[in-house]
């Protein structure tokens, strides 16, 4: 019998109330490998109301109280990450090491971090000027948070941590295309004693499941990872009934690499961020651009560095890459490669596809491909894939154009030496992160989000623990 990913709803696994479920599939194969609830807004009332009943009592503990259940939940996350690395690769069909050094660890860090942060997050206090003031952060309420299948527990636990953190109780609603982290996950926060209600998770597609949440009226923000496409229609319904919402969207990155950087020295750097998790990260670098005069060099670089990128099971040692996440997303990869050939975009370098890995899975070997205009389709659409364009520009005032010619705003690589410069830049790019000389560093304590088509808001440290508050202000006359 294959596994079922039931609802999880005030401290216990539950069937959908249609008893409907969808299968969960494998990406290696191509095969289904469990089933996961279909929830419907039945299942999300009765989630909501489960979170509403907790809400008070939660909301009452000391703040360091709060903290010690996410440490708890961190602590036995920890103890169990073996497991859970095993799941999340099932799920996937990311590489076992990309899972136990970088996706389990970072969701206890997310755990830990916003433990943290609810022992200093404070109120504040003005005085001197007309009266004193005090500004208290009390919790939303009943909160939304939709999360992706590309991340799915670093993800979940990223928006989850600070919502709990702040006093508020959840409603999760993870991809149903990987279930299977969440919902290990709220069993183990039921398991740790985490008391009822406080979280909850409800499977289920998103026209069921996502819009009945979104529009509850006893929803007071709805937190948002995915495309900018859902991100619109979340926005619009949230704007409807006047709730807070962050979206955290899509992104078309550029990696500017300039005349003082050696390519061979700066390939690596370059290829892990466009290919990292099958190129599917909003923060993925997909566009590379460089200077005209060393065009050659970058050329020849890329071509030396892509042979050892392979796309392969997690099984066998040798995959750099699993395979992408749906048929639907295979599907779409494949779309825009046959669009670049229509575009006059030819392959200038690729990986490969191991012979271990199944032919009926959902395979794309890494592949850079130059010759396409910088208005093109595939150079300012967000394709999520492990592809990566290339293209010239002559001086910093063409490659910021080229860099801010798409529509998202997310983030930006600069790999330069010189320091002026790398301000420079960064202060003319339209996006809402720059790393220079580096690529995906994350501090848990700045803000993090994008601009334009990129999204609304900001997550991370401070910035999260507000959204999931109310500013209420309170003139005392002096």
């Amino acid at each position: 019998m294959i596994p079922r990913f039931a609802l999880h709803i005030d401290g216990e696994d539950q069937a959908p109330a249609r008893d409907a479920w969808l299968p969960v599939f494998d990406p290696c194969t191509g095969a289904a490998w469990a089933d996961v609830g279909a929830g419907d807004p039945t299942d999300v009332d009765k989630a909501v109301a489960a979170a509403e009943r907790a809400f008070a009592p939660w909301a009452a503990l000391k703040p360091s109280e709060r903290a010690r259940w996410l440490e708890r939940l961190a602590d036995a996350l920890e103890a169990e990450a073996e497991t859970f690395i095993a799941l999340e690769s099932r799920d996937t069909g990311k590489p076992l090491a990309l899972c136990r050094e970088i996706e389990i660890p970072r969701a206890v860090a997310n755990l830990r971090f916003f433990a943290a942060a609810a022992r200093t997050f404070g109120s504040e206090s003005q005085h001197g000027e007309a009266g004193l003031n005090l500004v208290l952060r009390p919790p939303l309420g009943v909160v939304a948070t939709i999360s992706p299948w590309n991340l799915p527990l670093y993800l979940f636990t990223w928006k989850l941590a600070p919502a709990l953190a702040a006093g508020c109780t959840v409603v999760a609603k993870p991809s149903e295309i990987t279930p299977a982290t969440a919902t290990a996950f709220a069993q183990l926060a039921t398991r740790v004693g985490l008391p009822k209600g406080v979280l909850n998770v409800v499977h289920g597609q998103g026209a069921a499941v996502g819009e009945a949440l979104v529009r509850h009226a006893a929803i007071k923000a709805v937190s948002f990872t995915g495309s900018t496409a859902v991100g619109r229609r979340i926005g619009a319904i949230c704007g409807e009934h006047l709730k807070k919402v962050s979206l955290e969207l899509g992104g078309k990155n550029a990696t500017i690499a300039f005349e003082d950087v050696a390519p061979r020295e700066a390939v690596a750097l370059v290829a892990r961020a466009a290919f990292q998790n099958a190129g599917q990260i909003c923060l993925c670098g997909s566009r590379l651009l460089v200077p005209r005069s060393r065009l050659d060099d970058w050329r020849e670089a890329l071509r030396a560095e892509l042979p050892g990128w392979s796309a392969g099971p997690p099984s066998d040692a040798a995959s750099r890459i699993g395979p992408l996440a749906s048929a639907a997303q295979a599907a779409k990869v494949r779309g825009y490669l046959a669009l670049a050939a229509q575009e006059g975009g030819s392959v200038l370098a690729e990986g490969r596809v191991l012979d271990s890995a199944d032919p009926n899975g959902w395979w794309q070997a890494p592949m850079v491909v130059e010759g396409l205009d910088i208005g093109s389709r595939c150079a300012t659409e967000e394709i999520f894939g492990p592809m990566l364009t290339l293209h010239a520009f002559e001086d910093e005032a063409e490659a910021l154009a080229m860099a801010n010619a798409t529509a998202y705003g997310l983030a930006a690589t600069v790999l330069t030496r010189d320091l002026a410069r790398a301000h420079r830049v960064a202060s003319a790019l339209d996006v809402g992160l720059v790393w220079i000389n580096t690529w995906m560093q994350r501090d848990l304590r700045v803000p993090f989000g994008g601009n334009r088509q990129s999204g609304v808001g900001r997550e991370g440290g401070w910035d999260a623990m507000r959204f999931f508050t109310e500013a209420r202000t309170v003139c005392l006359a002096t």
